[in-house]
């Protein structure tokens, strides 16, 4: 499974020290607007502390963590629905990905200009939200102007959509996002092919320059007094790139070192798992010990697919345990004979932390 979070924000609040930190992938992150061009793409390690756990039982000869991608995508300024600052350009990069990571500049530095002169959150994060909105107004309009005249024939299909697509757009009037939008299961797959910037799933990252900041719980909504409605997670970009450039063996002990029990980047990414309604099963033996990401609700015969397409097809039962419980029993051997190897057919809904063993005909 492919997934792809979209890093968002005004120029120079600090999306490129974030993606830098995430990828230890040394980008351009200059002092002035529009340094960042062509979004950058990062591909990430998910951590994953089941896998070694697990490992250290099945002794296999490699180890493969689940991946997602991160995309540094450039500044957007005032006016970027209507092309201000290349904004089409970079609306267009956002589009493509799963979720929106939006940083929120926080810290105060006299070398680092604020493309509106002032630090000020809430004001940052009205623009760009404002600009995502405009962006999808402009996509509402034209696609109801094609099915405004393709209604007029009395197509029933064409006058429901009309109908969806006149009240999307007074809530994006309205100031609202797509996503604060009520949308049953059928109207959703309705206006899917738009591709609109709202409707994805988003997750706030507030810059601040505290030594350590205090890392609010992913997706509880607010933090400091700012009431925004989803994800915020405080995180000092410039310390975590610090932190990512480190050894791996080290980057622990320094996290521990700051008062830490894990660093931001690792919240972060956890975070963009839970907004993307996401779960991790894993699968251990001689060969290799995976994790495999599929969304929350997968039956059996889906989460074996994604292993191999096939399997879907030709799945016959799953025995599945929890991970806690393999670790417990300390081998497969113990954990059958302990009877904690379940038998699971096609109904059964894959939980996060399963580890799965399934046959195929």
């Amino acid at each position: 499974m492919s997934l792809s979070i979209g890093i968002v924000g005004l120029p120079n609040v600090g999306k490129s020290t974030l993606f830098n930190a995430l990828t230890n992938k040394k980008v351009e992150a200059s002092n002035y607007p529009f340094c960042t061009i062509d979004p950058n793409v990062g591909v990430v390690k998910v951590p994953d502390e089941r896998l070694e756990k697990l490992a250290a039982i099945s002794k296999p000869k490699k180890i493969i963590p689940t991946y997602i991608e991160f995309v540094d995508i450039a500044g957007l300024v005032k006016g970027a629905s209507k092309g201000e600052g290349l904004g089409n350009q970079f609306l267009s990069h956002i589009r493509e990905c799963d979720a929106i990571c939006e940083v929120v500049r926080e810290f105060k530095d006299d070398n680092i200009i604020h493309v509106n002169g002032k630090i000020d959150p809430e004001g940052d994060r009205e623009t760009i939200n404002l600009e995502l909105i405009f962006a999808d107004l402009s996509t509402v309009e034209k696609r109801l102007d094609k099915v405004g005249r393709e209604a007029k024939s009395g197509n029933k299909e064409m006058i429901a959509l009309k109908g969806l697509l006149e009240r999307l757009k007074i809530q994006l009037e309205a100031g609202k996002t797509a996503r604060e939008f009520e949308l049953t299961d059928e109207e959703k797959k309705e206006i899917k092919g738009l591709g609109l910037l709202t409707i994805k799933p988003i997750i706030y990252a507030l810059n601040s320059k505290d030594e350590k900041p205090p890392l609010a719980p992913p997706l509880k909504g607010g933090h400091g007094g700012l009431n925004w409605g989803s994800g915020v997670i405080k995180i000092n970009a410039k310390l975590e790139e610090e932190i990512a450039g480190l050894p791996e063996a080290e980057q622990a002990e320094y996290i521990k070192e700051l008062g830490l029990d894990q660093s931001g980047l690792d919240k972060l990414i956890k975070a963009s798992y839970e907004v993307l309604g996401l779960i991790t099963f894993l699968t251990t033996g001689a060969d290799e010990t995976r994790a495999w990401t599929v969304s929350h609700g997968t039956k059996a015969p889906q989460a074996a697919g994604v292993i191999h397409t096939d399997f879907t097809k030709g799945f016959i039962r799953a025995e599945v345990i929890n991970w806690q419980k393999f670790i417990e029993a300390g081998s497969e051997a113990k954990a059958r004979e302990l009877g904690w190897i379940r038998t699971e057919g096609k109904e059964y809904v894959i939980q996060d932390g399963d580890v799965c063993n399934f046959l195929i005909n």
